[in-house]
């Protein structure tokens, strides 16, 4: 069953939502720029709120390294999405320092896009449209050649994601505008989109 990541998640009622509908991942956004942007501090307190079970992903923009392996460590996180275009040795660096799955994000305008993808050191890839959060879909015909798991991220919403999932099958699919309401996240939508990938299975998924 392919798998979900509800991303942006910053206040106790979007975690209260998201325990509620059992999300594979919730992100939380740690690039400044962001409107969805959190502080370690924040993240900590909203991940003991979360339930077990359901894995805290860190989105970050070139952050220090440090940063990113601290809130590893400390467990505020489980896995770090990079989305700031950071390079291999980047990630080496990374990995010297811990041992937690790391979710590389790209995005997708031309098919030498996702060679770069498929080439990645990172335990999974993000494939998104513009720079992260934009809502937009990118052309998703040029996915036919991928060869490995992925993310699908941009424009996905609870009306088209379960098409997606039928006709492309990724590993997981990533949300954050499409489960939001003037800018804010939707309890509602997110039980739509969640319904809508798990075929009516609702909250039920393995543990």
């Amino acid at each position: 069953m392919t798998k979900i990541k509800l991303c942006g998640l910053s206040r106790p009622e979007d975690i209260a939502a998201a325990n509620e509908v059992n999300p594979d991942y919730i992100g939380f956004v740690f690039a400044p720029k962001s409107k969805r942007y959190v502080s370690p501090t924040q993240a900590a307190q909203l991940k003991q709120q979360l339930a077990p079970g359901i894995q805290a992903v860190g989105v970050f923009v070139k952050e220090d390294p440090e940063t990113v392996v601290h809130l590893l460590e400390d467990g505020v996180i489980d896995v770090a999405q990079l989305h700031g275009g950071e390079s291999e040795a980047y990630i080496r660096t990374l990995r010297q320092h811990t041992h937690k799955p790391i979710l590389q994000a790209f995005r997708v305008d031309t098919p030498a896009d996702l060679e770069k993808a498929q080439a990645s050191s990172a335990d999974y890839i993000l494939l998104d449209s513009g720079d992260g959060g934009t809502g937009e879909r990118f052309d998703w015909s040029l996915l036919a050649g991928v060869t490995r798991p992925y993310f699908l991220a941009g424009g996905l919403d609870p009306e088209n994601v379960g098409g997606a999932v039928e006709k492309l099958k990724p590993y997981a699919v990533d949300v954050s505008s499409g489960i939001e309401t003037d800018g804010t996240k939707d309890p509602e939508k997110m039980r739509s989109f969640v319904r809508a990938v798990r075929g009516g299975a609702g909250e039920e998924r393995d543990a």
